[in-house]
């Protein structure tokens, strides 16, 4: 084989590698327009996910009383991509995870102009998110407003908080002592999630459906490698260590939340759980196996 040749062939593989190589970045590139979250319920995945949760009495006894929700999402076949999730309509106190919506208000109002967009609006976001700093998230409150967070979660393209499925993200409480509150108009909870929505948000976000893929990507830029490792993460460092993790997380008194998009070349799905329980820390931690042992399940039956 001449020298030629041998340039030639190097070069073709190194083009196909780099054409790889993109394909496998986020957000995920897609030629139509998305099916919603609720058209994504997977039979099998959802059977095997309440098969292993409920084989846990502590997971059973939380799930029956509506102390703890689950949801995930299987990315690894973008032209199949599969759902499921465990109370995931039933909406529950937060804590720190609906910084998320605060994130994507602001986006969207940069976006229209309705926020000018500054190196300490981008330090705040990404205080606000990697390391859930509470006067960072208070002040991009201040800037964008309750009305306008409402009104990006309820968009029609993204529906994030709606009353028919249960709710989903909503902020209406700064993260400090003072202010007034702006309740959910279903339980009247100041910071709330459902699994589903925040399931979606992260679909959306993958998939680059919020605001725009330019958009999608530097939200995804600024989740990128969380600078709190517990709960998910905790586990994740351990069994995934060249996973990419896209996170926000929450805890208060006894509220506990996670919620991730974990990215690599042998793991591509979103996991999130909410659980009103003193250790709800832990049993976040102790859900990633399981989740990845269903997930596995699921593909095998293909």
């Amino acid at each position: 084989m001449n020298k030629t040749l041998i340039n030639f062939i190097a070069i073709v593989l190194m083009f196909v590698g780099s054409m790889s190589f993109a394909q496998n970045e986020l957000p995920i590139k897609h030629s139509q327009d998305i099916d919603p979250i609720a058209e994504l319920q997977n039979s099998n995945l959802q059977k095997l996910l309440e098969a292993e949760i409920m084989a846990n009495p502590k997971w059973r006894q939380l799930i029956r009383n509506k102390k703890m929700s689950v949801g995930v999402v299987d990315l690894t076949d973008e032209t199949n991509i599969k759902y499921a999730g465990l109370n995931d309509e039933h909406m529950m106190y937060a804590a720190s995870l609906p910084k998320i919506a605060i994130l994507l208000a602001a986006m969207d109002a940069i976006e229209t102009g309705e926020l000018v967009d500054t190196k300490e609006v981008r330090k705040d976001m990404r205080l606000m998110i990697s390391k859930s700093n509470n006067a960072a998230s208070t002040r991009m409150i201040d800037r964008v407003g309750y009305e306008k967070i409402e009104s990006v979660l309820r968009a029609p393209k993204t529906k994030l908080y709606d009353e028919e499925v249960g709710g989903g993200l909503w902020v209406g409480k700064r993260y400090a002592s003072g202010g007034r509150r702006y309740p959910d108009p279903i339980k009247g909870l100041s910071h709330a999630a459902t699994t589903k929505q925040v399931c979606s948000f992260y679909y959306q976000l993958a998939m680059g459906n919020l605001i725009s893929t330019d958009r999608s990507k530097e939200m995804l830029d600024i989740m990128k490698d969380p600078a709190l490792h517990h709960k998910f993460v905790n586990t994740l460092d351990k069994i995934a260590p060249n996973a990419t993790i896209y996170r926000k997380s929450g805890s208060w008194k006894n509220f506990h939340a996670d919620s991730a998009l974990v990215w690599g070349p042998k793991r591509r799905y979103i996991i999130v759980a909410l659980i009103d329980n003193n250790f709800g820390e832990q049993i976040t931690r102790n859900l990633v196996v399981p989740i990845e042992k269903v997930l596995k399940k699921s593909r095998s039956l293909l």
